[in-house]
């Protein structure tokens, strides 16, 4: 699991983070066990940090690029009204098969909506605006993710862009996934349209609204 600080403050973080339900824990185990790119999952301190963030926002819509196993997508709609809607896109049926497996057992699955394909197809398809768009898929399409996701913000509303910091290759960007997130990163900052955090939580979050 990628983080920027060392395994000792990790644990101490998640030690005294609010604990996962059994199910949670559950899907990170299975994830681990099947999964040699598990670290892929968001984990208990990110999860946890977006499920505040939708409780926080009172947000009612929201879309997720790249469900993997599921675990982002259920912390973020267990946060959710009784009406609320999370949209989840992945290309992967073979995860997407353990994450909907998880949403049923967490009763979640009446919130969430899976859309199995490339995600770039199935947000040109998407209608109406969310309040919540959290980008957590492939690197090399980060930027389309990202102008497509602007478009479909409600006013008001919060994308979320994990691995921005990428393991600190953000500095020196080599490989094109590295210069793909770099160029996301530009854009954002030089945007005045915006305004942005970075947060050095596990591998990098951006938050960006929409200025007033």
């Amino acid at each position: 699991m990628i983080t920027l600080v060392s395994k000792d403050i990790e644990e101490y973080s998640v030690e005294h983070t609010t604990k996962l339900s059994k199910h949670l824990n559950e899907l990170i185990d299975i994830t681990k066990e099947t999964r040699d790119d598990y670290g892929m999952i968001c984990g208990p301190i990110e999860g946890t940090f977006l499920h505040f963030l939708v409780m926080i926002s009172k947000a009612k819509r929201i879309l997720e690029i790249g469900t993997f196993t599921g675990f982002s997508a259920q912390m973020m709609a267990s946060a959710l009204p009784d009406d609320g809607e999370l949209i989840t896109c992945d290309i992967e049926e073979s995860t997407s098969a353990v994450a909907k497996e998880f949403f049923v057992k967490t009763k979640l699955d009446k919130k969430i909506t899976q859309k199995i394909g490339p995600a770039l197809e199935t947000l040109k398809s998407l209608q109406g605006k969310f309040d919540i768009v959290f980008i957590d898929a492939d690197k090399e399409n980060y930027v389309q993710y990202y102008k497509r996701a602007m478009e479909l913000l409600s006013e008001g509303g919060l994308i979320i862009i994990d691995n921005v910091l990428w393991g600190g290759k953000v500095l020196n960007p080599i490989e094109e996934t590295d210069k793909a997130i770099s160029e996301l990163n530009e854009l954002i900052k030089n945007d005045n349209k915006v305004k942005q955090v970075v947060l050095p939580v596990r591998d990098g979050m951006t938050l960006v609204m929409k200025s007033a």
